[in-house]
C-alpha cells in the first residue's frame, strides 16, 4: 500500500467527500485551476466539474460569505483559505453568522461548512502566512476546531468534519504537508470528533500537544526513553470542542503534564489546559502544568523562524526539568 503525506491525505479526503455527497461543493483560490497553493485540491475539476469546484476572486470574506448561504440552503461546502494569516477577513462571517446560525434559529438551520486554513511555521514562507490562531477560533462558541498531526489522521478527521452538521475549522500544519509519509487507505472510515489521541503510554508525564509539534513530541519521547523518562503521548486533535475526560485521565495516571505548541504563549490554548488541570486534579498532580510555546511575538522570517519554533531538544529539556523538579 503506497505511502502518502498529509497533503495527497487530505486530497484523497476531498475526492472521497465529494464522491460520497453530491451537494458538497469546494471553492476558494486558486482550488480550481491550479488545485491550490498546496496542490490539495488537485484533480477535483477534472472529477466533477466546474459547477462543484469553484475559484474565487481574492476576498475570504466572500468566501466566507458564501459559505454560509450555501451551507444554510442544503449545501456542504468546503473552502480553503490559502494561509491562516489571512483568515482575519472571514471572521465576520465565520463568528457572527457560521457559529450562531443553529442557535440564532433554534435549530431551524444548521451550517454544516468546513474551512481548510493551512496554519503554522516551519516553511520559511513571507508574513501571515506561518500564523497559528487556533486560541482565536476556539474561544467562538459554535465552531469546532479540529488539528490533524499525521497523513492518517488528515484522512479521517477531514471526513469527519466534512459530515458533520455544524461548522468546522479544519487546521492543516504546513510543515507536515510533504513529510512524514504514512500508509493511509481511502478506506472512508472517519474517525469521531472530539476525542484525544493516545499515541504512547508512560508512567513519569503526559506531553499534549497537537499539530506538527505532535511530530517533535515523539521524537522527543524516544530521547527521553533512553534516559529513562516514560513519557505519555496526548494528542489533542479536536481543539475544540475538548476531550477533557482523555486529558483528565492522562494526566491523573502520570501526575505531571507538558503541554507544547508552537502559537505564542499568552491567551494560548495550553493556557486553558493547563488552568482546567490545575483546578480538577490539583490533588493528584505531583507538580504545576507546564508550558513550552511559541513567544509572544509575530511569526519572525526564515532566518530566526527556528529560533521561535519548540524544537525537539526544548521539548526533552523542559520534560526532564519537570520530572526532575527543576
Amino acid at each position: 500500500m503506497a505511502e502518502l503525506a498529509l497533503v495527497q491525505s487530505i486530497n484523497l479526503a476531498l475526492h472521497r467527500g465529494m464522491a460520497e455527497y453530491p451537494e458538497m461543493v469546494v471553492l476558494g483560490e486558486d482550488v480550481a485551476g491550479n488545485g491550490g497553493v498546496f496542490r490539495a485540491t488537485l484533480g477535483l475539476l477534472d472529477h466533477y466539474g466546474p459547477r462543484r469546484v469553484l475559484d474565487t476572486p481574492l476576498a475570504e470574506s466572500m468566501i466566507a460569505g458564501l459559505c454560509v448561504g450555501m451551507a444554510s440552503q442544503g449545501l456542504k461546502p468546503v473552502a480553503e483559505i490559502q494561509f491562516m494569516g489571512f483568515m482575519y477577513a472571514a471572521l465576520e462571517h465565520v463568528c457572527s453568522h457560521a457559529a450562531r446560525l443553529r442557535h440564532r434559529t433554534q435549530g431551524r438551520l444548521s451550517c454544516p461548512l468546513t474551512l481548510r486554513i493551512p496554519c503554522g511555521g516551519g516553511i520559511h514562507a513571507p508574513e501571515h502566512h506561518s500564523e497559528s490562531l487556533e486560541a482565536l477560533l476556539t474561544h467562538i462558541p459554535g465552531l469546532k476546531v479540529v488539528c490533524p498531526s499525521s497523513p492518517r489522521l488528515g484522512y479521517q478527521l477531514l471526513l469527519a468534519a466534512i459530515a458533520d452538521p455544524d461548522p468546522v475549522i479544519f487546521l492543516e500544519p504546513e510543515r507536515l504537508y510533504r513529510a512524514p509519509l504514512q500508509s493511509c487507505p481511502d478506506d472512508g472510515l472517519s474517525l469521531p470528533l472530539e476525542r484525544c489521541l493516545i499515541h504512547r503510554r508512560g508512567e513519569d508525564l503526559s506531553i499534549i500537544s497537537w499539530g506538527a509539534c505532535v511530530q517533535d513530541v515523539r521524537q522527543a519521547a524516544d530521547i527521553l526513553h533512553q534516559a529513562g523518562i516514560e513519557a505519555e503521548i496526548v494528542d489533542v486533535a479536536t481543539l475544540k470542542p475538548l476531550d477533557r475526560a482523555s486529558l483528565k485521565a492522562s494526566v491523573a495516571h502520570t501526575g505531571r503534564c507538558l503541554i507544547v505548541h508552537e502559537a505564542p504563549g499568552s491567551g494560548g490554548l495550553g493556557a486553558e489546559i493547563a488552568a482546567w488541570l490545575g483546578e480538577n486534579l490539583w490533588s493528584e498532580l505531583h507538580a504545576a502544568p507546564r508550558r513550552l510555546t511559541g513567544f509572544d511575538c509575530i511569526m519572525p522570517y526564515a532566518r530566526l523562524e527556528d529560533r521561535y519554533l519548540p524544537s525537539v531538544q526544548d521539548i526533552v529539556d523542559a520534560a526532564r526539568a519537570l520530572v526532575e523538579g527543576v
